[in-house]
């Protein structure tokens, strides 16, 4: 059964209690973990309500900025742009050296067709401490100018993402194609 927007609870939900006075942070990090990884599980095989439900619960019992990137994620694969984005400010909060929300909002935007918005999110992005894949923001900065019609911005973003990523074959793709054109 699909359940991408059912929201009927899950027993299977039920497998951690989250009473947060019974446990110490790392009990709570511990359990939140779990969580996550059920939810990024569920998510990937298209159970959008139930992943969400996790998430949440996830966060509830210990807040990191990876399970509301990821909440983000799974809101943007049901269309709902503008909570995805609220998901990856609240991220942002929680650690603002992960770069996973500034480049997801900045797809986010460009999903929207607000590029220059976007723009600034794949920079910061790329400036992020802790951030993999470190190639993303420079191939969608890349896609954004190439939507612009701005070849050269964007042989240069794909340029830089081949040097990161050599073996990326969106980003080889990307080059070749945009190296066609220029010829």
């Amino acid at each position: 059964m699909d359940d991408r927007y059912d929201d009927e609870h899950s027993d299977e939900d039920e497998r951690f209690a989250h009473d947060e006075g019974r446990f110490d942070d790392d009990d709570r990090l511990t359990k939140a973990q779990a969580l996550f990884q059920q939810a990024y599980e569920v998510q990937v095989t298209g159970h959008y309500e139930r992943a969400i439900r996790l998430y949440k619960r996830s966060i509830a019992i210990y807040p990191t900025a990876e399970a509301y990137t990821f909440l983000g994620w799974t809101y943007s694969f049901q269309g709902r742009l503008d909570e995805a984005i609220e998901e990856c400010h609240r991220a942002i909060l929680v650690d603002p050296d992960f770069g996973n929300p500034y480049n997801d909002i900045g797809v986010y935007l460009m999903q929207r067709g607000a590029y220059d918005e976007a723009l600034p999110w794949l920079e910061k992005a790329k400036q992020a401490p802790r951030y993999e894949p470190k190639h993303f923001p420079y191939i969608n900065s890349g896609r954004i100018y190439l939507a612009k019609g701005e070849w050269l911005k964007a042989l240069k973003e794909f340029e830089a993402a081949i040097e990161i990523m050599p073996d990326d074959p969106g980003a080889r793709s990307a080059l070749a194609e945009l190296r066609s054109r220029l010829n």
